[in-house]
């Protein structure tokens, strides 16, 4: 999957902005291509999981988004002490959300975060390399 560097770059602003608690959002594009980041408050406003408030899903799904001609390529969140790597809950997450990418920022070491994509279908988790373009 190709990702603008400029969105990598920016969900890792995001996490760092956010920390200590996990930061969410949604990352749009066209043709598979990750080109803008939309920006989600966690509703849990919590270390451990996050939900994107209702408000920012509508805001982003139904008007942000589709208004700028694009599609919702993947969901992202960040993780703040453990690695990039679905969590239990985040397997859980996915059910209801079976087609973008999930992409997960860890800062578990501040200086140099990893972020890493997934699609995860049937509680099945397969990594997808993120190519910066």
């Amino acid at each position: 999957m190709v990702f603008e560097q400029s969105v990598i770059d920016e969900i890792v602003a995001h996490a760092r902005e956010d920390l200590p608690n996990e930061c969410c959002g949604m990352v749009g594009g066209t043709d598979g291509v990750g080109s803008s980041v939309y920006r989600a408050r966690n509703a849990f406003e919590s270390p451990m999981r996050f939900d994107v408030h209702p408000q920012d899903l509508f805001r982003i799904t139904e008007q942000e988004i589709p208004g700028a001609g694009e599609e919702l390529v993947a969901i992202y969140h960040s993780h703040p002490n453990s690695e990039a790597y679905p969590s239990q809950t985040d397997i859980n997450l996915a059910e209801n959300w079976p087609d973008p990418l999930w992409v997960i920022c860890s800062m578990a070491e501040p200086d140099a975060p990893v972020v890493r994509g997934y699609v995860i279908r049937d509680r099945a988790v397969e990594e997808i390399e993120l190519v910066a373009g």
